[in-house]
């Protein structure tokens, strides 16, 4: 769905990770001119932000960052709880990482990315439950490759089936385990 929305001249493509961001981008949605997507998650979600929260379109939130990151991780939606469970497991073993909330797809947080990547020698891993062609991947990667930013992605790769959201998310490697198995590669 990512991939077919993204290419739309002048579409807005919006992936909140909880209820309060969904609200508030729907209403951002309705200021807008011109075709906007908001994409939401199947699976319940905990709350990450206090209700007062702004969500600029073009935005992304820095959700955890410290001086010592070896990794940026980009994530929105479902697999944005999957990377904060990753940074939890990774910091109780002395690895921490930047993780990033990209919910403006398009346009992209650009900014925000780019300069938690150059914190983190240019390495940046997203996450993210689309295919790795055309989703958040291919949006980070083509807005900062230019930069010398490498941008590793891990993405469903193959026909998705149905089932609970955990298992899905581990058959595709795109959990938390395999956050912390990406990682510790690139480390």
């Amino acid at each position: 769905d990512l991939a077919m929305m993204r290419p739309i001249a002048g579409a807005t493509v919006l992936y909140p990770s909880d209820a309060v961001s969904a609200e508030k981008l729907v209403e951002q949605m309705a200021t807008i001119k011109g075709l906007c997507y908001l994409r939401t998650s199947r699976p319940k979600t905990p709350v990450l932000y206090k209700n007062d929260e702004l969500f600029p379109v073009g935005g992304a939130k820095v959700l955890r960052q410290s001086a010592n990151d070896k990794v940026t991780v980009v994530a929105a939606g479902v697999t944005l709880h999957e990377a904060l469970k990753a940074a939890d497991i990774l910091a109780k073993e002395g690895i921490s990482i930047t993780v990033i909330d990209a919910y403006s797809i398009k346009p992209l947080g650009k900014d925000v990315i780019k300069a938690a990547a150059k914190k983190t020698k240019n390495t940046v891993v997203t996450v993210e439950d689309h295919y790795a062609e055309g989703g958040l991947g291919d949006a980070v990667a083509g807005e900062l490759s230019v930069d010398g930013i490498k941008v590793h992605k891990l993405a469903v790769t193959e026909l998705p089936r149905s089932g609970k959201a955990e298992e899905l998310l581990a058959k595709f490697g795109i959990d938390a385990a395999a956050i912390v198995a990406k990682v510790k590669a690139l480390s």
